[in-house]
């Protein structure tokens, strides 16, 4: 997923759409559909040959699953087109809150859709995102409950999702941001690849009570300079992965696989991919990060309607339950449910 800049607007690019016919190349019933979920990370946007709003992601949680609640995660979507530069990104935060009040109407089912909001803002801004916190806060209606900054860098031109900064965590001034982020009463979510493990690390012991959430699995790169030696990059993601769940405040989002860096070929195939299949390549990923976070720290997510490239809502969550067989009850009801309801602290009963 790649970001630009267009008329002031911001958008996605470098993302595929669905192609609908092809994934209705694959049918399956759904397991155990009154298991609770809660979906803790999805986008909803609307760029050029990919529409994906309330109606089209109502109807993917329409597909089976029991889903009681979504968290709804920055894509620079829906930013002001005017005033001053730090405060547009409210705009997002105004939008996802008019989707969540929409939901809440109870006109659309009982999926609470947005429960909780997950903003951005620029955290070079430094001390300076203060008054840009407050007005998310403000706009999210009591909703918004993290930021997610935009930090994500690899050295390979070949991996690098867009023309950013290096180190970003590492800089003085986005610290001091980060501090403001905490002061607030607010999580920080990341998207980081797992060479930037090292630089969370940092943010980690810089603060001990900011709940921190590790988005996509810290993901793995199946690209560029790792396409030749997938299992060597296994094992320096697995020891990154390892070191970082030392830390007590980080928990880690399960999915994000579906991901174009991650070096999986789903998208190649005639017919998508079935349950079995997703849960096969994603099984070494899914069990190192829940044997280091434990169930306790680790929650299943759709990153949708990213991930919708590779496989359908009912399917992506079908391989979930599959990659959960083995487990206690208690443990499923942390991982599809429970954690995400206690991290992004959402009133939902199950």
């Amino acid at each position: 997923m790649q970001r630009s800049k267009i008329s002031g607007a911001s958008i996605v690019t470098g993302h595929t759409p669905a192609n609908e016919a092809w994934l209705m190349t694959r049918q399956e019933d759904v397991i155990e559909p009154e298991l609770p979920v809660i979906d803790p990370h999805h986008h909803i946007w609307d760029l050029p040959g990919d529409r994906y709003l309330f109606d089209e992601f109502l109807s993917d949680l329409r597909s089976g699953h029991r889903v009681l609640a979504t968290v709804y995660v920055e894509a620079e979507q829906m930013h002001r087109a005017n005033g001053p530069i730090e405060m547009r990104p409210v705009g997002e935060t105004e939008f996802a809150n008019g989707i969540a009040a929409q939901s809440a109407s109870g006109m659309y089912g009982e999926t609470q859709l947005c429960a909780g909001i997950v903003s951005t803002l620029d955290v070079r801004l430094g001390a300076r995102v203060k008054p840009v916190l407050e007005a998310h806060v403000h706009a999210g209606g009591g909703r918004l409950r993290g930021i997610r900054p935009i930090v994500t860098w690899h050295d390979s031109d070949q991996v690098r999702p867009w023309h950013g900064e290096p180190r970003m965590l590492s800089q003085a001034a986005v610290l001091d941001a980060i501090a403001c982020i905490a002061s607030m009463n607010l999580s920080l979510d990341l998207w980081v690849f797992f060479t930037q493990l090292d630089e969370v690390e940092k943010v980690c012991k810089s603060f001990p009570d900011l709940p921190i959430i590790i988005n996509h699995c810290a993901t793995p790169i199946g690209i560029g300079p790792y396409a030749s030696d997938r299992p060597k990059m296994f094992e320096e993601w697995k020891t990154a992965v390892r070191r970082i769940a030392r830390y007590p405040n980080v928990k880690m989002k399960l999915g994000g696989l579906g991901l174009r860096y991650t070096g999986f070929d789903f998208h190649t195939h005639a017919t998508a991919p079935s349950s079995d299949a997703l849960a096969s390549a994603w099984r070494p990923y899914v069990e190192t990060c829940i044997e280091a976070f434990t169930p306790q720290r680790s929650m299943f997510e759709s990153n949708f309607p990213v991930d919708k490239w590779i496989c359908s809502y009912r399917v992506l969550w079908n391989a979930f339950k599959k990659l959960s067989f083995g487990y206690s009850a208690e443990e499923k009801k942390a991982m599809f449910w429970k954690v995400a309801a206690d991290t992004y602290r959402l009133n939902v009963a199950a």
